[in-house]
């Protein structure tokens, strides 16, 4: 029999497959029914601490405050009080759910202050999460700040929230580090449990009636995958940290494509908000087929063996591809021709 049993913070999961942040995973109903259809642990829609700031001071102080503090501007929140139920809400979800279903419940935090971010992750914990993905989306807009400073209050923010709770913690970060796989590695010793590859930035568009800046989001692509390949391929067993990709991941050659790179779980929503949650039982009946296929025997047995370490040529995942790739482009126009 097919085990596609994996771990993840620590955690047994029944499969790879993890629900990530989303309006998805914002209610109750909607939670057991990604459980009932196959998720194996869920992850909530993020607190942001502007939310939190929001309930005790008014709007108008924390727009001219928060603005010049961090680059993601409180201006495109101008309601975050409907963004999700709050954070007294947001910490009844966590008991709710925990209480209802038997999947891990894992909580997100967009923090703005070192304070916000370790008071709500203690919260979150008495709630009952199971671990929490720091969600650090923060846009470095400071000409000032080097790309030192910004790493260094990455892994100080993790090694502080790290020492004020008892479960694991994952950090969501972005692909714009300068040296990707030395950031992966002080992540890791500064006592992140997991790092989950990669954020999406929602860049925002110009309304040229209005001459405003507005939001914009799209949903991710299959194209988008790639990306979050090659990195985990690369930094897999290079840090004991597990990896999780999230972005792109749309069918189950996808997931079985995201382990064999090195990956714990393959975090989806885009998938099941365009397919319906009743996707996830599609995706996994195509894993099991495909590792029947092709003679796998457990979700284990193929972790990593597509990595960095793994693969006979690992110039594949470096520079000296790059001119085999342009080649390989060049004579398929050739021969079109």
């Amino acid at each position: 029999m097919i085990d596609l049993t994996t771990k993840y913070l620590g955690l047994k999961l029944k499969n790879p497959l993890v629900a990530s942040a989303s309006p998805l995973t914002e209610s109750l109903s909607s939670i057991k029914r990604l459980e009932d259809h196959g998720a194996a642990a869920v992850v909530l829609p993020s607190l942001f601490e502007e939310q939190l700031t929001l309930e005790a001071e008014t709007l108008n102080g924390d727009l001219s405050r928060g603005a010049e503090a961090f680059g993601e501007s409180l201006s495109y929140f101008p309601d975050l009080t409907n963004y999700n139920s709050g954070p007294d809400g947001y910490l009844h979800l966590i008991h709710q759910a925990k209480s209802s279903v038997d999947i891990p419940v894992i909580a997100s935090l967009n923090g703005v202050t070192e304070g916000g971010w370790i008071r709500y992750a203690k919260l979150m914990e008495q709630a009952g999460a199971d671990a929490i993905e720091l969600n650090i989306y923060a846009i470095a807009t400071d000409p000032d700040r080097t790309g030192s400073d910004v790493e260094r209050d990455y892994c100080n923010l993790v090694r502080r929230v790290k020492e004020r709770i008892r479960i694991p913690v994952a950090v969501k970060l972005s692909s714009f580090f300068t040296s990707l796989a030395s950031m992966a590695k002080q992540l890791d010793l500064a006592g992140a449990g997991a790092l989950v590859l990669f954020n999406r930035f929602y860049q925002p568009d110009f309304d040229l009636e209005l001459l405003d800046v507005v939001p914009n989001l799209s949903l991710s692509r299959p194209d988008e995958l790639l990306l979050r390949l090659h990195w985990v391929a690369i930094i897999f067993g290079r840090v004991d940290a597990d990896l999780a990709i999230t972005g792109g991941v749309h069918s189950s050659l996808d997931v079985l494509k995201s382990i064999m790179a090195g990956a714990s779980v393959a975090m989806m929503t885009s998938a099941l908000l365009r397919n319906g949650i009743e996707h996830l039982t599609t995706i996994r009946s195509g894993i099991l087929e495909w590792m029947e296929e092709h003679g796998y025997e457990s979700i284990q047995e193929m972790r990593g063996s597509m990595s960095h370490r793994a693969v006979p040529d690992p110039a594949a995942f470096e520079r000296s591809n790059y001119m085999r790739v342009l080649s390989s482009y060049s004579l398929r126009m050739g021969n079109a021709r």
